[in-house]
């Protein structure tokens, strides 16, 4: 029996939204009793739609179009173009003839974390270029906060305790209606007996906040916090014991999650050999500036991947015909970031999967219901299914 989560989390977070705390304190120089009250920060002017991308336009990926509703297969590398019409797969309909995986939940406090004691952003300013470098936004500041995260673990009935299982980490807690997927595909064979750990952030969102720390910074560090963390807990928790084999490991994500789990294959290919994403913020969301990689993620298809060998990783993307676009700087248009993405894999000649979906904005959920089933199998490819 699924265990009921109350967890208010899924995987379509935007970047750039998130609480802020309010702006401004008393200035020291007047006693309290005479200080003016705190002035609220301006609000931003409101963001105009994101544009609509034709995906045959100039520089974006040949791709192959397929009829209205139909997904590409789950064995084929390339880019596809999917049609406007995203209902949801019937692999999410729970069947009374599969067994039944159980789902768990407990929390971490920051207090017990070496690696992210928490923050939260401070009122954040405006998208606006840094005037002392136009390809950098305005940074928002933070300060130090507490936080509590969730983490929800996915053990499936075939699972016997003890042996070692394939998994997935999954960005931004659970959606409730993956267990019944996992359920159906782990049946069909088309998934190997996995577990699935899902992992909510430590608040806020974007630059300057917890979620944008642990997701946008480019270098292995949340990996290593999920590695020595978070997997030791599950394991200890759930009777569970997770592959050490990277082939067995996959990490997942949407938006800001989406860099997250490329990033923790990219820095940990040792770890993680499978990645899927959904409007992966590939842009330019750093928050604090690093000169090793002055552009963030917008470095992975800039310079990591090109200048690099081919790691052993098997990548399945997805971006939407009216995904995320800032005008800020050159770096925050995820349409250009993930077809750039593409590109990138093709010539370097790794396993990939890129999806162009039409009548889709960012981390769509219609869109995400149609494709994930086919994405999770296409991410698996080549992984021993017992009985397949």
């Amino acid at each position: 029996m699924h265990r009921i989560l109350n967890l208010a989390l899924s995987m379509g977070l935007v970047a750039g939204g998130g609480s802020a705390a309010a702006a401004g304190q008393t200035m020291e120089s007047m006693p309290p009793e005479t200080a003016a009250p705190a002035t609220p920060a301006a609000p931003c002017p409101p963001r105009p739609p994101n544009p609509l991308r034709d995906p045959s336009s100039p520089g974006f990926v040949k791709a192959k179009e397929l009829p209205d509703g139909a997904v590409p297969p789950a064995n084929v590398d390339g880019n596809f173009i999917i049609g406007p019409t995203h209902n949801r797969a019937p692999e999410f309909a729970a069947q009374d003839n599969v067994p039944k995986g159980t789902l768990y939940e407990f929390t971490m406090s920051s207090t017990d974390s070496k690696f992210y004691p928490g923050i939260a952003r401070d009122a954040a300013p405006c998208a606006t270029p840094d005037p002392k470098d136009p390809t950098r936004r305005v940074e928002a500041t933070n300060h130090p906060a507490p936080y509590t995260r969730h983490v929800a673990v996915y053990v499936p009935k075939q699972y016997v305790p003890g042996t070692a299982a394939p998994f997935l980490v999954g960005a931004d807690g659970v959606d409730h209606s993956w267990p019944a997927l996992f359920d159906n595909m782990i049946a069909a064979h088309r998934l190997p007996v996995m577990i699935g750990v899902f992992i909510s952030p430590g608040g806020g969102d974007a630059h300057g906040s917890e979620r944008g720390l642990e997701y946008d910074t480019m270098s292995g560090k949340y990996a290593e916090f999920v590695e020595q963390e978070v997997l030791p807990l599950v394991e200890k928790k759930y009777n569970v014991k997770l592959t050490r084999d990277p082939d067995g490991r996959a990490t997942m994500g949407a938006s800001s999650g989406g860099s997250a789990a490329m990033i923790m294959a990219w820095y940990h290919p040792e770890l993680y050999h499978r990645v899927l994403t959904v409007s992966g913020t590939f842009t330019n969301q750093q928050t604090p500036h690093d000169d090793a990689v002055p552009h963030g993620a917008w470095e992975l298809h800039e310079h990591l991947f090109p200048n690099s060998p081919a790691k052993p990783l098997r990548i399945w993307m997805e971006v939407g015909d009216r995904d995320n676009f800032s005008s800020s700087d050159n770096m925050h248009d995820w349409v250009v970031a993930n077809e750039t993405m593409a590109k990138v894999l093709a010539a370097k000649g790794y396993h990939y999967q890129f999806v162009f979906a039409r009548n889709a904005g960012h981390t769509d959920r219609p869109t995400r219901a149609q494709l994930l089933p086919e994405a999770l199998e296409y991410v698996w490819q080549g992984y021993p299914i017992s009985g397949k």
